[in-house]
């Protein structure tokens, strides 16, 4: 005997304050109480009883109810589950909203979008603003306003083919930002395909190698054999600059960690400087043993310290730290070095422990804070090797502070024939 469908009408719907109402067909009205109704649909599939929501009651109407219940027992009737075809269909629009969406949404936007979410996971708050001056010079007067889902070999081409020999560095950074920013955006189903930005396996193929278009320019260095004539220079000098070129020299840091060491960084008595990870390139807190000739630099200027000012090598604002160029300028223009950069007086104290000393490889390259390249090798390297860095920049501190002439040069013994 076939069950009774289309039980209710208008009236009991309306009346109906609490409880679980059959109209048949699987079609049921739930009421929480008068002004609380919904429709559910109830059906079996596999074996398992499921419950579907059709609609709030007065806005679903009983007819509505009624048509909402038919079409879910037609899809039963072949074989389809009525509650997974609505999450496909309702799945199936939000991708088609999100097409949409993206039909509209210009490169830059993206590019906007991908420096938002990843500027807090930079060191340098800097970084962001020169990934976006990048894309602003090179990349947005091509493609900044280019739906990004419409970015192609062809328009990635015209942004670097123009400086790709000519500026091939700066060509190489925006190109890489390009294939972020894209990749970025397939990932938010923003486009699909390949990445046209992508090099390998794809613009290598279109464009030279940058490597092979330009020779590339290392930071230039003072050689070692002329530090200590520039170090006795540097000493009858008074000027912030020459104070922070000399402890540049002595600890072989990067200019960056000196402009922004702060007296709290600094334990005189121990002679370490323990320089933040926020600051270090490799985002790991490092210890730099200091030198009796550093500690005595760092002596003579604490005698100057003005109350309140933490940076020990402050810029013409006291509380703030002399700008990138200072160093350098002091060094190429006043100490007349030109050309020679501040960064390159790491790579002098690498030739100098290289050429004159007998200290192991690892332990130069601990002090200049490099990871060590071969993995095995740093896994039994486990600690910072302090106290032979110490000697190490206690010998390079003597050499650069020698008189110049009567440099005491240490040598690398030879090794015994046998």
């Amino acid at each position: 005997m076939a069950r009774k469908v289309d039980r209710l009408n208008d009236r009991a719907v309306k009346a109906a304050k609490k409880g679980l109402l059959a109209d048949g067909g699987g079609l049921y009205l739930q009421a929480t109480n008068e002004h609380a109704k919904s429709w559910l649909y109830r059906f079996a599939k596999d074996g398992k009883e499921r419950w579907m929501g059709l609609g709030a009651y007065p806005a679903t109407g009983l007819a509505d109810a009624r048509r909402k219940g038919q079409e879910c027992r037609k899809l039963l009737d072949t074989g389809i589950d009525p509650l997974q075809h609505r999450r496909d269909a309702e799945a199936d629009a939000r991708t088609a909203a999100r097409l949409r969406a993206a039909a509209t949404r210009t490169f830059k936007e993206g590019a906007e979008v991908y420096i938002e979410a990843h500027k807090a996971g930079w060191r340098n708050p800097k970084h962001a603003k020169q990934w976006m001056a990048t894309l602003e010079t090179y990349a947005f007067p091509f493609i900044g306003s280019m739906p990004i889902g419409d970015v192609d070999t062809a328009a990635v081409l015209k942004v670097l083919q123009p400086i790709w020999t000519v500026k091939p560095v700066t060509a190489s950074r925006v190109r890489q930002r390009i294939e972020k920013v894209l990749q970025a955006a397939k990932a938010r189903g923003d486009r699909s395909g390949e990445n046209p930005a992508q090099w390998r396996g794809h613009l290598d193929a279109i464009l030279a190698r940058p490597s092979k278009v330009h020779v590339v320019q290392h930071h230039e260095e003072v050689p070692y054999t002329g530090l200590p004539a520039l170090y006795a220079e540097l000493r009858a000098k008074k000027a912030t600059s020459a104070h922070a070129l000399l402890f540049t020299i002595l600890t072989a840091a990067r200019s960056n960690e000196v402009r922004g060491a702060m007296w709290s960084e600094f334990d005189l008595d121990r002679r370490i400087w323990s320089v933040p990870a926020s600051r270090k390139k490799s985002g790991i807190a490092f210890r730099v043993p200091l030198a009796q000739e550093a500690v005595a630099i760092l002596r003579e200027l604490a005698k100057e310290r003005v109350e309140g000012v933490e940076l020990v090598f402050p810029g013409d604002k006291a509380n703030k730290p002399m700008s990138e160029n200072t160093m350098r300028k002091f060094l190429q223009e006043d100490m007349g070095r030109a050309g020679k950069t501040v960064h390159g007086f790491r790579a002098s104290f690498r030739d100098w422990a290289a050429e004159r000393t007998n200290v192991p490889r690892e332990v130069a390259e601990r002090a200049l804070s490099h990871a060590i390249k071969d993995e095995t090798e740093e896994a039994y390297l486990r600690g910072d090797m302090l106290d032979r860095r110490r000697k190490l920049m206690e010998t390079w501190a003597k050499y650069c502070a020698a008189t110049p002439g009567n440099v005491v040069v240490p040598t690398r013994k030879k090794a015994a024939r046998t």
